[in-house]
């Protein structure tokens, strides 16, 4: 019968593929990186498959090396568990956690609620910022787990729930018939903002922006006031927004894939319990419930409010 894997392999080899180097691994697991390219090709000798391949400057992992990634992640957590259920103080400690603020308004009360509940003992520092700073956070140790947009230039994160995508604008005004669409949009650097930058240039719509911020509430704010359009995923829409579509002129937009990021942290029982609770916590969040306001519904509305008028005259006479 095969030896069983080495735990110390799975772990180096998971730090890799979070870090996508050898050598912020080596820095992360505490060994030399001539340690861990030995340790990796042990592993690979092992399971009798190549596990990375070159990238530019990073490793990127083989088809077998994803696979091989789902099944280490949890060895390793319940490698983990075991030794938790044999320590009463293994869910304890300060836990630094970082998230855009349209995610914090949305998620983080079920999400607090439901782990402090479980884990009084841990405290929670809460850090909001846009995603790609929460990236660099990671990367440099001042965050121990993130709720971030998964996007093309950020580092690995677990896909934990998919939101829609909306254009909006003000149920009170018609800004969005304007010639020129004026923009609430994030940094330079939001994938959100690039991407529907594209489609209006795609679409031969002209544009201008007239607002940039990395918070969704100032985004909202400038919508409900009737001055722009943005671009705001599901959970960040508020009451008094209108979602634009194609009738409108509006290309739809991609969905928004909300994943978790962790760092590098010894306190690895206690970031596993919180990042089962997030994922638990965003699968049973349900949409917000915004009514869906379109072209459609303000035609339709009308028409519903004239047949209820003409009931009652009916009913009266």
């Amino acid at each position: 019968m095969s030896s069983p894997l080495d735990l110390d392999q799975l772990q180096t080899f998971v730090a890799i593929a979070d870090s996508g180097s050898f050598t912020r691994a080596a820095d992360a697991v505490f060994k030399t990186q001539s340690a861990v390219s030995m340790q990796m090709k042990r592993l690979e000798d092992k399971v009798g498959k190549p596990l990375f391949q070159r990238d530019g400057r990073s490793n990127k992992l083989t088809e077998n090396g994803e696979q091989l990634l789902i099944y280490a992640r949890k060895l390793l957590r319940l490698n983990r568990e075991t030794l938790a259920a044999f320590d009463d103080q293994s869910l304890e400690g300060h836990i630094r956690i970082g998230t855009p603020d349209d995610y914090a308004e949305r998620f983080l009360p079920e999400i607090m609620a439901r782990f402090s509940r479980s884990n009084p003992r841990v405290e929670l520092s809460v850090v909001c910022e846009p995603s790609v700073n929460l990236d660099e956070m990671i990367k440099r140790g001042e965050l121990d787990l993130a709720l971030v947009t998964q996007g093309d230039k950020l580092s690995r994160s677990e896909v934990v729930r998919t939101e829609p995508l909306h254009w909006v604008t003000s149920a009170n005004h018609s800004i969005h018939k304007e010639n020129i669409v004026p923009l609430a949009v994030g940094r330079s650097d939001c994938w959100w903002r690039k991407e529907a930058l594209r489609l209006l240039d795609d679409a031969g719509r002209d544009y201008r922006i007239l607002f940039t911020s990395w918070s969704a509430m100032v985004l909202a704010a400038s919508v409900l006031s009737g001055l722009t359009v943005s671009v705001l995923p599901d959970c960040a829409l508020r009451p008094g927004m209108r979602i634009l579509n194609q009738t409108d002129g509006f290309t739809p937009l991609a969905d928004a894939h909300i994943g978790i990021m962790r760092g590098y942290t010894k306190q690895t029982a206690v970031i596993d319990a919180l990042a089962e609770h997030i994922s638990e916590s965003l699968a049973n969040i349900s949409p917000t419930g915004q009514p869906l306001i379109t072209a459609e519904a303000d035609m339709i509305a009308p028409l519903k409010n004239k047949r209820l008028q003409i009931s009652e005259l009916i009913a009266d006479w």
